[in-house]
């Protein structure tokens, strides 16, 4: 049989089923929240814990979270834009991105998949072993504001985190560590970095997660330790997810 009869008789291999992706991720993410309230209430711990991440960044001379909150709290027309980014693209470019693969990239789709829900697994074990406060909910004399409160108006959420108003109770504010805000991001930019074939679009992937960064540092939502955790533990999906 000839090497163009082969092509032709062989079969394509097909992209998985979307209703099996959609409820496998469905279950992961009901997973990953339900963990988040399990440990929502230890807030002693939490606010300790954040406590001394800033200790730490600042022992390292590495604490720019200060500095960043005070821009965004006083410049509107950089917080309420970082407020819309931080309580929006997280829920909207990452399932965007990954409908994109299934579509366009079915042969690196399930290894992105298993990346992603790897990695968010593991940041459900750190937010579970390691509750933390993040900036905006230390004690007021460590000098921080909360950006998303102070900006409630303008949007949708109220003074808990990227909660509807009224919602608080669905969510864990003490979850900061790792940032999956920022370890999601990456895996976004990854994804449109490595797979699209468009330069603007590779160039918004390779912006995307330092934008991100930006944002929950300077809406005061994340600790620069917690942004760098959230990489590590995206670093440690990807390793994982290659040995399925």
């Amino acid at each position: 049989m000839s090497s163009t009869a082969a092509r032709a008789g062989a079969v394509p291999r097909s992209r998985p089923r979307w209703w099996a992706e959609l409820s496998l991720i469905a279950l992961v993410y009901a997973a990953y929240s339900a963990g988040r309230l399990l440990v929502a209430g230890d807030t002693g711990r939490a606010v300790a814990h954040g406590e001394t991440i800033l200790r730490i960044e600042r022992a390292l001379h590495a604490a720019p979270e200060h500095v960043l909150n005070g821009v965004f709290t006083h410049a509107a027309w950089l917080g309420i834009p970082a407020c819309f980014c931080y309580a929006t693209l997280h829920y909207l470019v990452t399932p965007g991105v990954l409908v994109w693969l299934w579509r366009r990239h079915s042969d690196r789709y399930l290894f992105m998949r298993t990346w992603l829900m790897v990695s968010t697994l593991i940041g459900l074990v750190g937010f579970t072993l390691l509750p933390t406060a993040p900036p905006r909910l230390l004690p007021a004399a460590t000098g921080f504001h909360d950006t998303l409160a102070q900006y409630a108006s303008f949007g949708w959420w109220g003074g808990d985190a990227s909660a509807p108003q009224g919602l608080g109770g669905l969510t864990n504010q003490y979850a900061a560590m790792p940032s999956l805000h920022v370890g999601w991001a990456l895996w976004c930019g990854f994804a449109l970095w490595r797979y699209a074939r468009t330069p603007w679009v590779r160039a918004v992937g390779a912006a995307y997660p330092v934008v991100i960064a930006l944002v929950v540092l300077g809406t005061a939502n994340h600790y620069l330790l917690d942004a760098l955790a959230g990489a590590a533990v995206m670093g440690l999906g990807a390793l994982l997810a290659q040995r399925r």
